[in-house]
């Protein structure tokens, strides 16, 4: 059996066309479409909210945060509803498939009201938790509250988005995001001026389109569902398990952004240039994050499929592929980083303190690309495959690498430069773990179910 091949940076490159290459960027184009879709929603609220005045601004920011932070959180109805169906698939079972997604489905459906609940109650305390200036508490209420009602939709977009990736479509979602997206724009705009809602018009503009989302996928999985002869009604011991194997992704999650948290707040504590510099070398980590996902992502619904088809062969293969192809986008994105420094830094400040900590911070983390790549391929190919637990107790074991190295940082009187190379290591830790599992065969438990 071969083992993923040793970290040399030549054998990790694409040399010539692979038979698995149409199946990956047949999925991993549209899902890359579709993530980058995804964040243009809050670009366009900023964009039109913007222009009412700053505290209004501020205000959709403070709720923007807490709410990206549950979509953050809540991303493994997605990951895991992906790996499970994806399983059956692989295993022939197209009406287990979709009725394992299903299962997910109702699971977001329970999350979202229990959310929306709680939420409601707790709003004034949600927003002082962010300390906003007092001009801009009552928009951040009142966007955040409106926006709640939209929460079960956003989570039944997760994880219908999760049970078509897992049916190895793609397109769907991709296309579901681009309509997604226009209607929000068209109703932020309609609702914020013309209507005269202001903040209000622009919250509701956004859950009105992710209501339409979540229809548009449910038509999609009911038609399914009824042409394959699966039950509707929800199986509760099926959500049950669906719960269950996401807690461990919750965990995974968590402690991904512990490491994020952690490190702004010591930027914020290198100083107002650091934070500054920090703040938009985020954006831009964040950006090429969304790039190198879109084959993580195939990498879910691939390995799951071929699992489930007992296929362990096909499975290092295309798991090794993937990550000579998450490598190869790792050094485009880094090349690309470097060369473009004089044309985009400039357009994020005219402080030239900024401009210097952010490009000496652009090239450490251009430095890191290749193995960006490599871990986030790695890390969607133990989602696809279910090895949560796994992945649970690496993420947590390389943020405690990560803390100590954040904490020097400070200690010895670092820069940014620093900070992104404390990242650095807590990213080659995250290389490391999942490499080392990868290399191995534990996590390629194979049949419909991972047990």
């Amino acid at each position: 059996m071969q083992t993923v091949p040793s970290p040399s940076l030549r054998r990790f490159l694409p040399a010539a066309r692979h038979p698995h290459d149409r199946e990956i960027w047949r999925l991993a184009l549209p899902a890359f479409g579709a993530l980058v879709a995804e964040p243009l929603f809050l670009l366009v609220d900023s964009a039109i909210v913007g222009h009412l005045g700053t505290p209004q601004l501020a205000g959709l920011g403070v709720a923007a945060t807490a709410l990206g932070t549950l979509a953050y959180v809540c991303v493994f109805l997605a990951y895991g509803t992906t790996a499970g169906v994806a399983r059956q698939l692989g295993a022939g079972n197209v009406a287990a498939a979709i009725r394992q997604g299903l299962d997910g489905i109702w699971l977001a459906t329970v999350l979202g009201f229990a959310i929306l609940a709680a939420g409601a109650a707790l709003t004034p305390r949600i927003v002082a938790l962010f300390g906003p200036a007092p001009s801009a508490v009552p928009y951040a209420e009142q966007y955040l509250r409106i926006s709640l009602l939209g929460v079960p939709s956003m989570l039944v977009v997760l994880a219908a988005t999760g049970v078509l990736r897992g049916l190895q479509d793609t397109r769907t979602p991709l296309l579901v995001a681009v309509v997604g997206f226009t209607v929000n724009a068209a109703l932020n705009a309609l609702l914020v001026y013309p209507a005269g809602l202001g903040v209000a018009g622009s919250a509701l503009g956004t859950v009105l389109a992710q209501t339409g989302m979540a229809a548009a996928y449910l038509v999609v999985v009911v038609r399914g569902a009824r042409r394959h002869g699966a039950s509707l009604r929800p199986d509760w011991p099926g959500v049950r398990q669906a719960m269950a194997a996401g807690v461990p992704l919750v965990i995974r999650t968590l402690s991904l952004r512990v490491v994020l948290v952690v490190a702004t707040a010591v930027a914020a504590r290198l100083g107002n240039v650091a934070l500054a510099g920090h703040q938009i070398a985020a954006n831009l980590w964040t950006m090429t994050a969304l790039a190198l996902d879109a084959v993580a992502i195939a990498g879910q619904a691939i390995v799951g499929r071929y699992l489930g088809a007992g296929d362990v062969a096909g499975t290092r293969e295309a798991t090794r592929r993937m990550v000579e192809w998450g490598v190869a986008s790792g050094v485009g994105l880094g090349l690309l980083l470097v060369v473009a420094r004089p044309a985009y830094v400039p357009l994020f400040t005219e402080d030239a303190a900024v401009r210097a900590a952010l490009a000496a911070a652009v090239v450490v983390m251009a430095v890191l690309q290749p193995v960006s790549g490599a871990v986030f391929v790695l890390d969607g190919v133990l989602i696809g495959a279910g090895d949560g637990r796994f992945l649970a107790v690496a993420a947590v074991l390389t943020t405690a690498v990560f803390l100590p190295a954040a904490w020097a940082v400070l200690a010895f009187g670092g820069t940014l430069a620093s900070l992104w190379w404390a990242m650095g290591l807590w990213m080659v830790a995250r290389l490391v773990t999942l490499g080392v599992r990868a290399s191995g065969t534990a996590w390629m438990v194979t049949g419909a179910v991972r047990r």
